[in-house]
């Protein structure tokens, strides 16, 4: 009953909705069960605070309709890619079982992002292995290595593996950003200005989906990378938009 097909985890509460909530949104409508994995709780962020950071994930993920969100509760700027780490994320990769796992980016401007995304992409290769033992409530796990493991784009612009079309679920998608009510621009906040709260954030995430769905053609798309080369069936697998 815990098995999830895909598990999205990223370091920070609002990491998941800003990256690839479009493509969440479009897998549970369509019938996948996927969860959310938090490493921290964004206790370093200059807006807000820890309880208001939970209260506001709630929110976004019974919006996107996610099965499960879970904090792994590491520290915020200072977690490592160690083995206690790395031996958290694999009690959960064995727990939920996911085909896919959606990861951060691999670089990205925030430490955290690329330091979290070689993090999960590791535990998701050691939690196959048999001879690292974990056990989830006393009850030993078997190994479990997910079929893929993809890293959204974040911050930076980066040339993407793929691009997925999240035209019908982009608006529902920037209503998730918007759960995190401390985080972004507000005009009645009296809290300081941050690059994520000024103005013009939010416009540029929908102008960055804006342009990547252009790529594809198509109004609004999501870019992922993959570190081992994405396979397709045929070529009659791929659908494209008619040419005018």
């Amino acid at each position: 009953m815990n098995k999830l097909h895909i598990l999205a985890i990223a370091a920070h509460p609002d990491d998941i909705e800003l990256g690839c909530a479009g493509t969440i949104i479009k897998h549970i409508e369509a019938g996948d069960s996927v969860g959310i994995i938090d490493l921290t709780e964004g206790e370093l962020g200059t807006r807000g605070s820890v309880e208001l950071r939970y209260e506001e994930a709630k929110k976004a993920a019974e919006l996107m309709g996610v099965k499960v969100r879970l904090n792994a509760k590491m520290e915020d700027g200072f977690f490592k890619n160690n083995k206690e780490n790395q031996l958290k994320l694999i009690e959960y990769i064995r727990y939920f079982r996911p085909e896919i796992v959606i990861a951060n980016a691999l670089e990205d401007r925030h430490p955290d992002h690329g330091r979290g995304g070689r993090l999960i992409a590791d535990a998701c290769f050691y939690a196959g292995l048999r001879k690292i033992e974990t056990y989830w409530d006393g009850v030993f796990q078997e190994p479990w290595r997910p079929k893929r493991v993809f890293h959204m784009m974040q911050d930076r612009t980066l040339t993407p593996s793929f691009i997925i079309d999240i035209s019908t679920t982009h608006k529902k998608k920037m209503e998730a950003i918007k759960c995190y009510r401390s985080q972004f621009h507000n005009l009645h906040s009296s809290e300081p200005i941050t690059y994520i709260a000024s103005a013009g954030f939010l416009d540029s995430i929908v102008n960055r989906d804006a342009l990547m769905g252009k790529q594809i053609g198509v109004k609004y798309g999501e870019s992922f990378i993959c570190e081992n080369i994405v396979g397709i069936a045929d070529l009659n697998k791929w659908i494209l938009p008619e040419i005018a």
